[in-house]
């Protein structure tokens, strides 16, 4: 069964002779449990996609589907509901907040939804993502790596259904590269459904299906 399904999504910012069509009539879906790279270049539309698939950003015409629900057709109310519990964001330059812990910052998002922390999934998450022993250490005193390892134990916080990677290992060296590849990868194995934007061949090559988006067209399936 497909967990996401995108119909004829367009995204135009502008009008007339000024429009810029970012999407141009994109359909894909993605089944429960997949690990799906999306590539292309710079100025593709990659990051457009992913904030519309993660409920940032309304399109201008068509619709994605998650578990056969209109994400679109919710309330703004609902729609920030889904953005809080149904995906998971994970950032090429981390996004943590420089004054919290390691915890502080896992945790954030379960606060911010008025919900009580499970502590079992956050030990979980600490043991699985290779955090245990800094639990109080600030970001400014982890590595590159351990940072995005933050930043992916609060993405998977809340067991979001979806987990939607921009460029994730965009900001490492070559090592931290492959131990962040190599946690996805463990995940997908675990049966996270995860969609991951990058402009690496290398990288793509690392997820079980490939779509090439260019020009805001999906227009190569590997």
């Amino acid at each position: 069964m497909d967990l996401l399904t995108v119909e004829h999504l367009t995204k135009t910012y502008g009008t007339g002779e000024n429009a810029v069509h970012a999407l141009d009539d994109v359909s894909f879906s993605v089944p429960r449990g997949q690990f799906l790279a999306i590539i292309g270049p710079s100025g593709s539309g990659k990051s457009t996609l992913l904030h519309i698939l993660g409920g940032v950003d309304r399109p201008t015409s068509g619709h994605v589907y998650m578990n056969g629900e209109d994400v679109y057709s919710r309330s703004d109310t609902a729609l920030a509901i889904f953005r809080r519990r149904e995906v998971g964001l994970i950032y090429q330059f981390y996004n943590l907040i420089p004054v919290l812990n390691v915890v502080e910052n896992i945790t954030l998002p379960v606060l911010m939804d008025g919900r009580k922390v499970n502590d079992a999934r956050l030990q979980e998450l600490l043991d699985t993502l290779g955090l245990r022993g800094r639990e109080k250490h600030l970001p400014n005193q982890l590595s590159g790596g351990q940072q995005q390892r933050v930043a992916i134990a609060r993405a998977l916080i809340r067991r979001p259904a979806l987990i939607l990677a921009d460029e994730p290992t965009g900001s490492l060296d070559p090592d931290a590269t492959q131990e962040i590849l190599s946690l996805l990868e463990d995940l997908h194995r675990a049966g996270q459904t995860i969609l991951l934007i990058t402009h690496n061949p290398t990288v793509a090559a690392r997820a079980e299906r490939r779509l090439t988006l260019q020009g805001g067209k999906i227009f190569e399936e590997g």
